[in-house]
């Protein structure tokens, strides 16, 4: 549990973090280091006399020591669960040999700072925050991932939703959900639970214990590779789906004559193309370079290949939202001029700034440039909440505000729903043979085989929901034409209810009337 919830950190935190390693890959790690610790001492041409001999302990590489001196040497940073900021111990005596332990017989060597992150780990409050946080970004992107679908399904299920606008948002819900699979996929992949148990029992003697590498075999890794490199790829690709869309709002906002269906293409290619494109340079030198084991491990620089391109998107972003906040900040104060009520322009304002905050991935700048390992205690746990918390519940807030908030959606699943209501009234009334059906304040005394006789036009009439259109005209509900009876008034009985067909692309041509700029203001103001 401990191993997934910091490499998972270490994904989503842009920082020179250590990365998690399986047993098998520490032993090779340490086995490397010992090969390199060999070269290092046959390398050495004169040792002097009197002085202590460098050697490999297995764990550390040690120098020569003067006599009577303590020696020290930084912990190893080829071990995943040390205090890399920690040093180790030696003592040699005046005789130029290593002090040896009474209890034991062998070296003594001082590791208490390096191993205290072993300690640390396995105390049983540690144990509940890292489940805690385990519990919260597993639960928090299972709700992103359903609620996401949900709203794919509906803006792709209503043909009048389609749009630009709503193609973009779409590509965003897909690169959101993408994005929590490939998290759970990596995490069963890498991280099986007898693995961490294993890795979480070892200790600084069995690091010392360790006789012989494991034989290599690169072909079992290819998997955990796989899973890796397309995880960073529906990372990087969510990332920047969300830099489009604030391009695509600040373009809305700044460009007067913009044409969203030209640069539809160029989002595209931008939101899926882009990081396409330095995530697989990063496994092309990746396995050129630095091929070792399962590429979750760190391989030095090359990590900027990948984190580079989106932390740059991540502050362009940051800068768009800063510049449309301004923007809708002196609209108010134009829109409010000469009035007293500046309560109500702050409101408005703070709520188009929550409103934007998740969709631009405002909460990435907080921490961004923070370690985890420069903080410790309450601030740590405050930190990894915050992380966990906002980054898997992200595509959630996203969905609300784009689909399930949006009055256009919502108006579009009303109208669905009453047709629907309204076509099973019609079929319930023919097959009980009633000569009268009612929806709304509306009644009418058409006999059954009227309806049967005009079946088609029937059917197409359920479909109508607007209000009735008389003469070419839209008659809204409570207007009295001049020298008429108001539309809302209940027909007498025995009068039949007319309504002309009207013609399917009329209605939608004028729901296409409707400002795109005007939607996107709806949906932040």
């Amino acid at each position: 549990m401990t191993c997934i919830i910091i490499t998972y950190y270490n994904f989503f935190c842009f920082v020179d973090a250590d990365d998690v390693l399986t047993k098998e890959e520490q032993i090779n790690l340490l086995f490397n280091a010992k090969r390199k610790c060999e070269r290092t001492i046959k390398s050495k041409h004169k040792i002097p006399e009197g002085y202590c001999l460098p050697e490999w302990d297995g764990i550390v590489c040690w120098p020569e020591g003067a006599p009577g001196r303590t020696v020290s040497t930084s912990c190893p940073v080829y071990i995943y669960d040390f205090n890399h900021k920690g040093h180790a111990y030696r003592q040699c005596d005046t005789n130029g040999s290593w002090e040896l332990a009474a209890s034991n017989n062998r070296t003594w060597a001082n590791y208490s700072e390096c191993a205290k992150f072993l300690a640390h780990y396995n105390q049983n409050q540690e144990r509940e925050v890292f489940d805690r946080l385990y519990l919260i970004y597993t639960v928090g992107y299972s709700i992103s991932l359903g609620s996401l679908m949900v709203a794919t399904v509906i803006l792709g299920y209503f043909r009048r939703l389609h749009c630009t606008r709503n193609y973009i948002h779409m590509h965003l819900f897909v690169s959101f959900m993408l994005r929590a699979v490939s998290i759970f996929v990596k995490d069963v992949v890498l991280y099986s639970g007898a693995a961490l148990e294993q890795m979480e029992r070892i200790t600084v003697e069995d690091l010392k214990s360790i006789t012989e590498a494991p034989p290599a075999n690169k072909n079992q890794f290819i998997g955990c590779k796989v899973a890796v490199t397309l995880f960073l790829y529906f990372l990087a690709t969510n990332y920047y789906w969300i830099l489009v869309e604030g391009l695509y709002l600040h373009s809305l906002i700044f460009m007067t004559f913009f044409s969203d269906r030209k640069y539809l293409w160029g989002f595209t290619l931008i939101g899926w193309g882009v990081p396409a494109m330095f995530v697989a340079v990063w496994a092309s030198v990746r396995a050129t370079l630095a091929d070792t084991e399962c590429w979750d491990l760190s391989a030095g620089n090359l990590k900027w290949i990948v984190q580079i391109p989106i932390l740059t998107a991540i502050v362009i972003n940051f800068l768009l939202f800063l510049n449309i906040i301004r923007v809708l900040a002196t609209k108010l104060r134009e829109t409010n001029a000469g009035r007293c009520d500046t309560r109500q322009q702050y409101r408005k304002l703070l709520k188009s700034t929550l409103v934007l905050m998740p969709l631009f991935g405002v909460h990435y700048i907080v921490f961004m440039a923070m370690p985890y390992t420069e903080v410790s205690g309450v601030p740590w746990q405050i930190q990894m909440h915050y992380e966990m918390l906002f980054n898997s519940f992200q595509g959630f807030f996203v969905a609300i505000i784009y689909c399930f908030c949006n009055g256009e959606v919502q108006a579009e699943i009303k109208k669905s729903w009453s047709r629907r209501t309204l076509a099973l009234d019609f079929k319930r009334k023919a097959r009980s043979g009633s000569n009268t059906y009612s929806y709304g304040p509306m009644v009418s005394h058409t006999s059954v085989t009227n309806v049967t006789a005009r079946g088609p036009l029937a059917l197409h009439l359920t479909t109508r929901l607007g209000p009735v259109t008389i003469n070419g005209h839209r008659n809204l509900p409570g207007y009295v034409k001049n020298g008429s009876v108001s539309e809302n008034s209940i027909p007498s009985s025995g009068q039949e209810l007319h309504i002309q067909e009207e013609e399917p692309s009329k209605n939608f041509q004028e729901e296409k009337t409707t400002p795109v700029v005007e939607e996107e203001r709806e949906t932040v103001m």
